[in-house]
């Protein structure tokens, strides 16, 4: 017999039970499972599955349709299962990320029949992962209408605060040659290692921008994050290669990201690596703004990437917000104050009321 969800628990009792739900990223089907199977007892949603991932949408006709999405997957457990609940505070994997969020998800799909925008409700596997294994990418390549929306709601970990959009993310290698010679013998060749110095150097006088894209700032940064070269303790290398991150602002393209760490690197072989663009708040839009009103605080920037990317590459504008303290997220000591999850549902149910 499968897996039954409660989706009358409070929202903090229904955090652990999907959390004792254990859904290390490529083994999320019982939970997609037991989720699709309580979503599917609700008469006024349609749901949909795609892999391991469950999609549940109203179609009431009105006039603007908002997405809130979250993903079942976990990093592995720690020993850190199953969860326990002591002095307000519910302990255990994926009690910040992300299945408080998942929860208040749940409960409002259930439970708010006539909301005032229709809500589409994405929850998806495989987040933890690398990109191309990602459920919500794998639901914009192949039913992008699934994700069709005025403004989207990532409910990642955000201490119950707005953070709107994030920065853009490359890497690339700075590539050195030299000539390999015997180190005893040095002279006859050139080494590569020490021809890093200068593009370490550029790296160490390089101020990044901070960048305002629609009334939030974006800390851009440049740094090295990795550095390799030579064969053996007695060769002069003839090869080094520095990787080096970008964190752009999202008002910057892919393309542009890369033609500006192109110039800061002039007159060496930049090669790119890996990509992924930015995502602009559009806190602008009026469906957005009624959602920090809503909510309350003041939104702020996202620091990190993470899936907005997605919704905004699809021209959907979205922030994060959900339940717990991000820097907990994929601790072994991962917990979080179940006041905020309450907190949380209220606030997006207040919105999701009109």
């Amino acid at each position: 017999m499968g897996h039954l969800l409660d989706l009358d628990l409070p929202a903090p009792a229904l955090t652990a039970q999907l959390c004792d739900l254990a859904s290390p990223s490529g083994h999320e089907g019982p939970l997609a499972d037991a989720v699709e199977a309580a979503l599917r007892a609700v008469g006024h949603l349609e749901v949909l599955r795609d892999g391991d991932a469950v999609v549940a949408r109203t179609s009431l006709g009105r006039p603007s349709r908002v997405v809130l999405a979250g993903h079942l997957d976990t990093v592995p457990v720690a020993n850190n299962l199953p969860t326990r609940l002591a002095d307000g505070v519910l302990w255990g994997r994926g009690t910040v990320d992300m299945k408080g969020g998942v929860a208040v998800g749940l409960r409002l799909a259930a439970q708010l029949a006539t909301p005032v925008s229709d809500v589409t409700y994405v929850f998806y596997d495989n987040e933890e992962v690398e990109a191309e294994r990602n459920g919500l990418g794998r639901i914009a390549r192949g039913h992008p209408g699934w994700l069709a929306a005025d403004f989207a709601v990532l409910m990642e970990p955000t201490s119950a605060a707005v953070e709107g959009g994030c920065n853009g993310t490359l890497r690339v290698a700075v590539e050195l040659t030299g000539t390999a010679a015997h180190s005893a013998r040095w002279w006859r060749g050139s080494n590569a290692i020490h021809a890093a110095a200068p593009v370490l150097q550029r790296l160490a006088d390089y101020r990044p921008a901070t960048v305002t894209v629609d009334g939030l700032d974006y800390r851009e940064g440049l740094n090295a994050v990795g550095i390799s070269g030579g064969i053996a303790g007695n060769v002069i290398p003839d090869r080094c290669e520095v990787s080096v991150n970008y964190r752009f602002a999202p008002s910057h393209t892919e393309a542009e990201a890369f033609d500006h760490v192109r110039s800061v690197f002039d007159g060496y072989e930049v090669r790119l690596l890996d990509t992924a663009p930015g995502a602009r708040p559009g806190l602008d839009r009026p469906v957005a703004a009624a959602f920090v009103t809503a909510v309350g605080g003041e939104p702020r920037a996202k620091v990190g990437w993470t899936d907005v990317a997605r919704f905004d590459a699809l021209g959907v504008p979205a922030v994060n917000y959900g339940p717990g303290d991000p820097q907990l997220a994929h601790a072994d000591d991962e917990r979080v104050d179940i006041a905020e999850i309450d907190v949380c549902e209220e606030r997006l149910r207040t919105w999701l009321r009109g």
